[in-house]
Formats: C-alpha cells, sequence, structure tokens
C-alpha cells in the first residue's frame, strides 16, 4: 500500500482528498503546516506528498527545496498559484507535477496513479520474493517461513521490503534510515540495529550466523537471496 502525504492548511479540502485516495487503495496523512509536516516525516515513510504552496508558516516551495536535499520522494504541487512562475519554479525546485486549484477528483487521481506508476513501477501481478523458507508478498504485506506465516510490525515489515526491493545490494544504514523511517528522521543508529536483530529472529534459522540478512563491514546491510 503506498502512503501519501497531503501538506495543506484547508483542512475540508484535505479530509475529502484523503477520502478519495483511501478508497483507491491508497493510505492518507495530513499536515496543516510545514512544521507539522516534518513532525510526520520524522517518523513515517511516504511515496508521495500532495503539496500546497501557500502555508501558514513557510511555501511550499521553501519546503519542497528542503526536501529535496535529503530525499528524492515525488511531490505534487497542488496550489491556486497557477502563474507560470510559481510552476517553474515548483519543477525547478524539484516538483514533479503541478495541478492548478480548484481541480477535480478524478485529475487528482489520475496525476497520482501515474506518477506513482513512473516512480515506481506497476504490475498487475502480486510482488513476491523468496529466499530460504521465507517469502515476502509485497504486494499484501504478509510474510511465511517454512509455510507458517510470521508477524511483523509495521516498521519491520518496512524495512524487509526495502531490503526485498534491493536484493543481493549492500544499503547504507544512513539510506535505510532515511527510506525506512522517513527523511527527517532523528532515530538513532542503534535503532535500526536493533529492527535488524529482530527480523533476523523471526526469519533466520540461526540469527547470531545470519544466511540471507547480512551485514556488510562499515556500509550497512544487504539481503542476500541468490543461492
Amino acid at each position: 500500500m503506498k502512503r501519501i502525504l497531503i501538506i495543506d492548511d484547508d483542512v475540508d479540502l484535505s479530509f475529502i482528498i484523503s477520502e478519495m485516495l483511501e478508497q483507491y487503495g491508497y493510505a492518507v496523512m495530513t499536515a496543516e503546516s510545514g512544521e507539522e509536516a516534518f513532525a510526520l516525516l520524522s517518523k513515517n515513510s511516504f511515496d508521495l506528498i500532495l503539496l500546497d504552496i501557500n502555508l501558514p508558516d513557510t511555501t511550499g516551495l521553501e519546503l519542497c527545496a528542503e526536501l529535496r536535499r535529503v530525499s528524492q520522494i515525488p511531490v505534487i504541487f497542488a496550489s491556486a498559484r497557477t502563474s507560470e512562475t510559481d510552476r517553474i519554479t515548483g519543477f525547478d525546485i524539484g516538483g514533479d507535477d503541478y495541478l492548478p486549484k480548484p481541480y477535480s477528483m478524478k485529475e487528482l487521481l489520475s496525476r497520482v496513479n501515474a506518477l506513482i506508476r513512473r516512480t515506481y513501477g506497476f504490475s498487475e501481478q502480486e510482488e513476491i520474493v523468496s529466499f530460504g523458507d521465507v517469502t515476502v508478498n509485497l504486494t499484501s504485506r504478509t510474510v511465511t517461513k517454512g509455510g507458517a506465516p510470521v508477524s511483523l510490525s509495521l516498521r519491520e515489515f518496512d524495512l524487509l521490503a526495502h531490503l526485498c526491493r534491493h536484493p543481493d545490494t549492500a544499503i547504507t544504514k544512513d539510506k535505510l534510515l532515511s527510506e525506512v523511517w522517513g527523511a527527517f528522521s532523528e532515530v538513532e543508529p542503534s535503532t535500526l540495529t536493533v529492527h535488524i536483530r529482530w527480523l533476523r529472529e523471526k526469519l533466520e534459522d540461526e540469527p547470531a550466523k545470519p544466511q540471507y540478512i547480512k551485514t556488510v563491514y562499515k556500509v550497512g546491510y544487504l539481503l542476500e537471496v541468490k543461492g
């Protein structure tokens, strides 16, 4: 399930958009200000941001510029400011699309779906990764080991899913913290270490001698799926 953050001080509009997007399978959170948005970004990871330009404590342009220093998360500007200058500035600082207000819910959904497909790809088939006797269904967010279901917390699954989407590739600790906990997260690296240990305890036959979730010295971690 893709997660979307709506940053807009129009509470009623955000509520309407949230309900519509959730009906089409998205998980949605909302923020009314830049401060609230950064607080959510520090504790959560999102797949797309719908961003208004006029915010009470900053501008969407400034927020996007700050975000682009640490993350490439897709951003759709949705704003009543429709001048050519604003649109060009929005694209120049890293916006991926610009939707002028007022807009129809149908057009918004189409823009969101298109950007999600363009960024993450799209397949009607389930996305499944297997290693050893472990099967991870990224589509249904389920995990089995030896055919038996494995219970993971939301964060444990997000971490495992990120490793699964980059198999046999060493991923730095900073990258994992940014992608799984959020670009502005202030969690300690030890939090990642603890979650890796929990995953090993649930998925490895010998957690102290992991076959799959391996530590890459001075880099980070790697999920080995090749036999």
